[in-house]
């Protein structure tokens, strides 16, 4: 077989490139990806500094959101601030006791309604179960029936709640049933364990 046959027999190899497609040269390719890597770094340093002027932004407006709840609070208050200023500098000897006492009451009674518009609670029932998420056990006393076990007998300290956020939780005496004999709900679990 000749050369000539050999090339005739071989059937052409197709080329990596289809026929009518434009090339782009290697200089302009690289060319075109630097620019586009280039517009992209710049892209994302403007996203990057929007962001941080953003949680600036967010982290003024908390403070000045914040400085603004604090000064409404205050303004609500005053009124009853300037009631008791008022009721601290008078004669106690040209005023009589009573006269103090329902001042002082209305006193109060202006501040908790402005507190309880806040959402302000106070946490001061006794009679009810005794629950370790609002109350603090500071004693404890012996129940009078079984019924009463484990149930607030006395609310030493107010507790305060905020919408759902608890402020303070009520300091409380609470109360234990033992049973006649000693061995009542509480001293079961106790004998047992």
């Amino acid at each position: 077989m000749s050369k000539k046959d050999k090339e005739a027999e071989t059937p052409e190899q197709p080329s990596a490139v289809p026929e009518g497609a434009v090339v782009e040269p290697p200089t302009e390719a690289v060319a075109r990806l630097e620019s586009q890597a280039a517009e992209l770094q710049d892209r994302y340093l403007r996203l990057a500094a929007e962001f941080d002027n953003y949680k600036k932004r967010m982290s003024r407006e908390r403070a000045e959101t914040w400085g603004k709840a604090q000064a409404d609070v205050v303004q609500r208050l005053v009124d009853a601030l300037d009631d008791l200023a008022r009721f601290a500098h008078i004669d106690p000897a040209a005023t009589d006791a009573k006269a103090i006492h329902d001042g002082v009451d209305l006193v109060e009674r202006k501040i908790w309604k402005e507190l309880e518009a806040l959402g302000v609670r106070r946490l001061d029932e006794a009679g009810v179960r005794f629950d370790p998420a609002v109350h603090e056990a500071v004693t404890v006393a012996p129940a009078q029936s079984a019924d009463q076990d484990n149930t607030v007998g006395q609310v030493l300290q107010a507790g305060y709640r905020l919408g759902a956020q608890l402020l303070r939780p009520a300091r409380v005496l609470v109360l234990k049933w033992s049973g006649e004999a000693g061995m009542g709900e509480g001293g079961r679990g106790m004998a047992e364990a």
